[in-house]
């Protein structure tokens, strides 16, 4: 029987199999979820901002730039193998785009930033879904480290 864990925005946990990770409501915020293969070790962080530079804040999930990497050093204390940790990303809506406003492009900066934190770190994305102009929520299994997206008016899909 697995065990569900949900993160709110500015969060991160890791799990192992068979568990669930689950965040809810992803608009211009990213989920970011590692997997190592190997070990069936998942990690999620839900990203709210590209970067922390000139940000007083002493959550460091809730940026790309230090969230990423902090997950990622925690999963390797917990046993994961960098070699074997893949990546899957889902969010970086333009929201506002949807209702015919100006777009503040945060959406795409969070994108954006992600990708470089994993390059540079080394972690290949192996599948996302990002962009466009509505909201997401992602289920991440430690199991097989699937990612199911789940969308208001366009359908729930598996990447």
């Amino acid at each position: 029987m697995s065990n569900l864990f949900t993160l709110g925005i500015g969060d991160a946990c890791i799990i192992k199999m068979p568990d669930v990770l689950v965040t809810y409501a992803l608009g211009s915020c990213v989920g970011v979820c590692l997997y190592d293969f190997r070990n069936h070790i998942a990690g999620m962080v839900h990203i709210l901002l590209p970067s922390r530079h000139d940000i007083q804040n002493s959550n460091e999930y809730k940026f790309a730039d230090s969230g990423i990497s902090k997950l990622l050093e925690q999963m390797l204390q917990q046993g994961a193998n960098k070699k074997s940790i893949v990546a899957k990303i889902a969010g970086g809506a333009e929201m506002f785009s949807t209702y015919g406003l100006q777009s503040s492009g945060i959406g795409l900066k969070n994108v954006e930033a992600v990708i470089k934190v994993l390059k540079t770190a080394g972690i290949p994305i192996v599948a996302q879904d990002t962009g466009k102009n509505f909201g997401r929520s992602i289920w991440f299994k430690a199991k097989d480290g699937s990612l199911e997206v789940k969308t208001v008016n366009h359908g729930t899909y598996v990447i």
